[in-house]
């Protein structure tokens, strides 16, 4: 790997015991604060913050496999120039494993390569279904990934879990999002 990644932490205020649990295994970590409790304007400063780095994104509600930092890195050496996605929730992480995919989906934990952040903090300010989905990270960064033809690799066993607690960006949403593979020996 030649330029090793920064690690980006996305964070609303009433989570600061979780936050610092990831600041324990990435203490040099560049925390992003929700000012005004919009997931999406936290996602783009995350994205002015990364710049032309490569970075590893990570909301603050993301439980990191031990050896966090060194496993990550490992898969990332093994495909610098492509997104990698280290959370999923989806049946084929049992069935078929690691593999490349092309619906992005959950914006827990993610690699972008140096130039990507950037590339897609432009491709937001004119993206088409912000007001469609204004939350939507996620579907963003999938739409932004399909129009440049470009997949992105799933890593099995996952690497981080979700908590099983309240969204912060939907409390609608069902607390038991967790990974079908967190855990396991890899």
């Amino acid at each position: 790997m030649s330029r090793p990644p920064c690690f980006i932490v996305r964070t609303v205020p009433e989570r600061l015991d979780m936050l610092a649990a990831i600041l324990r295994e990435l203490p040099d970590a560049i925390v992003v604060r929700d000012r005004c409790r919009d997931a999406m304007d936290t996602f783009l400063r995350a994205l002015d913050a990364a710049g032309d780095a490569p970075a590893v994104h990570i909301e603050d509600d993301a439980i990191l496999c031990p050896r966090f930092r060194e496993r990550a890195q490992a898969e990332i050496a093994e495909r610098p120039e492509s997104c990698i996605q280290f959370f999923s929730m989806r049946g084929a992480d049992l069935t078929v494993g690691s593999r490349w995919d092309r619906n992005f989906m959950a914006a827990l934990a993610f690699y972008m390569p140096a130039g990507w952040s950037a590339e897609l903090r432009e491709y937001a300010a004119t993206w088409p279904r912000r007001a469609e989905h204004p939350t939507g990270v996620d579907t963003m960064v999938g739409d932004w990934l399909r129009s440049r033809r470009r997949p992105h690799w799933i890593v099995v066993p996952n690497l981080v879990d979700h908590a099983p607690v309240r969204s912060a960006i939907d409390p609608r949403r069902r607390r038991n999002r967790q990974s079908l593979t967190f855990g396991r020996s890899a």
